[in-house]
């Protein structure tokens, strides 16, 4: 069963420290994740899954769960992180940079995706 990551999903940061084929993982980001996956108890075959699913205003939205490697994955360790992009989700974010950020009034991972030719008010989906 994946445990959904509380997301705010804007475009933001343009520094990576780690990446993997066309997925860059800030080190506040990675950090982010490490404490998450802490919390959780999670085992060491587990990870972050980052994913595109259909929906939202503008046609997809990203979705980040914690999950295990599935066959077609692209998967890589970042930082001692596991890190799973499925094959259908990986054209729509190659390039995309995931960070973390705080704020006064929200905390969340923000994307930076530049294959995305229009997002959404809200941030939460775009189209590419």
């Amino acid at each position: 069963m994946s445990e959904e990551l509380h997301q705010d999903v804007n475009s933001n940061s343009n520094s990576a420290a780690s990446a993997m084929p066309g997925v860059n993982l800030t080190p506040t980001a990675l950090e982010a994740v490490r404490k998450m996956i802490e919390k959780e108890g999670l085992g060491a075959d587990q990870g972050l899954r980052i994913s595109v699913v259909g929906g939202g205003c503008s046609g997809f939205q990203y979705s980040l769960s914690f999950d295990g490697r599935k066959d077609g994955d692209t998967s890589t360790v970042l930082d001692g992180i596991n890190v799973f992009v499925d094959e259908i989700s990986l054209p729509y974010i190659a390039g995309t940079t995931l960070d973390y950020v705080e704020g006064l009034h929200n905390a969340g991972f923000r994307f930076d995706n530049p294959r995305a030719s229009r997002t959404c008010g809200c941030g939460s989906s775009f189209s590419a």
